[in-house]
Parts: C-alpha cells; structure tokens; sequence
C-alpha cells in the first residue's frame, strides 16, 4: 500500500427480483430460491441503509415491524452474516430459524396490505473517493468526513474480505504505521451495536486519542 491509505466510496443500484411475502410461509418459500446477491442485500448491506440498532438485517426488520413477531425479529436479528463462510450457509440458518419457528407457529399472520416484505438485489459499484492520507494526522481529518459510503466499504465490507476479523483501518494502522494497538481497538468495535455515524464517531475518537498520545510523546522527546 506504500504507506498512503486511499478512501473508495460504495454506490448501490437497487433492483427489484419480482418476489414479495404476504407471510412468513411466503417468504420462507422464497428465501429458499432468491438469489445470493438478494440474501446479501438485504444483510450484508443493511446497515449502509441507516437503520439503527433494534434490527440488523432486512428480514429482522419485517419480521418486528411488518408481521408484529417480536420473537422471530429477534432470533433473525441475532445472526451475524460474518459468522458464516458464504451466502449459502447464511441461506441455511435463516431457513433454519424459520423453520424452527413455524413448527410453534404454524398459522402466521398476513401483513397489511403495503407492509409486505419485497426481496430485492443491488448492482454494487466501488470507485476511489480522491481522499489520500500518509499519517494519523490527515486520516483523523478525513474519517470526520468522508462519505457514509467510504465507511461502510472500509469497516463493513471489508469484514467479509478477512472473514470477520478486521477491516481495512486497521490493516493499515497495523501495516503501514505500526499502530498495533489502535488497530487492535478498531477490531473490537462491535458493528451491530452502533449506527454508521456512531461507528464512525468511535474511529474518531481512538485516532484521536492515538494522535494526542504521539504528540505528547515528541513532547517529552524533545
């Protein structure tokens, strides 16, 4: 990366599929043969949406809002997409989940004309943002505001490119500058428990805080 770290931004074209659920046994029958790219949609891609805290996927959010079934919200809401190697073992689980729950509802109810759940897909587009930064400094400037979308490209999606376990931040505080533990505090940050702004709020105030502490140490060194 030649120690310059590139902002890119992420731009979605949302298309439909055709299919709609009035019910939870309408959707359960379409989940199981919509494509991937739907599944990653409306998980994956949930929360470049804007949606705060109470769901994380699409489905959780129909499901509580649309259907009125807070226990099945729930249970949706409480898979992590990154938990699983592909999309078809995430198809798997929220077939699962489902399932299991028809067995003790097996007559669910219909949702209000208007409120059903619309599986759809996205184009997704990933293009350099023309934000470059060498050091903590200028990558303090930039995280405050660059684009939502950059955010979710560099800590969301990045996530399935190392499985789960980092985001392209801390790569390159870890790889290029050396600040293991900054890049360490990034990876802890827990993504379902903020909003894109709040998670960038949190990116902020660790460099920051990384920033003070450099400065204070060229203080003393000199």
């Amino acid at each position: 990366m030649n120690g310059i770290f590139d902002f890119k931004q992420y731009v979605t074209i949302i298309k439909s599929t055709g299919k709609k659920a009035r019910n939870l046994r309408e959707f359960r029958d379409a989940l199981a043969v919509v494509s991937e790219a739907s599944i990653f949609h409306h998980t994956y891609q949930y929360l470049l949406k804007g949606h705060i805290l109470e769901y994380t996927n699409d489905y959780s959010q129909w499901a509580g809002a649309g259907l009125e079934e807070s226990a099945l919200a729930e249970q949706l809401s409480n898979i992590d997409p990154y938990d699983f190697d592909n999309i078809e073992t995430l198809r798997k689980e929220l077939l699962r989940v489902v399932d299991d729950y028809l067995v003790g509802f097996p007559e669910p109810r219909d949702a209000m004309p208007g409120d059903e759940f619309f599986f759809n897909e996205t184009i997704t587009l990933v293009f350099q943002a023309g934000v470059r930064v060498r050091n903590l400094a200028e990558f303090l400037m930039a995280i405050k505001y660059v684009d939502a979308s950059s955010l979710y490209y560099h800590f969301f999606d990045a996530r399935r490119r190392f499985e789960g376990k980092s985001n392209d931040f801390s790569q390159w505080f870890d790889e290029e500058l050396g600040k293991k533990d900054l890049a360490e505090k990034l990876r802890f940050i827990d993504p379902f428990m903020h909003s894109l702004e709040g998670i960038r709020e949190r990116i902020a105030a660790e460099v920051e805080e990384a920033v003070r502490q450099d400065m204070e140490s060229a203080g003393a060194a000199t």
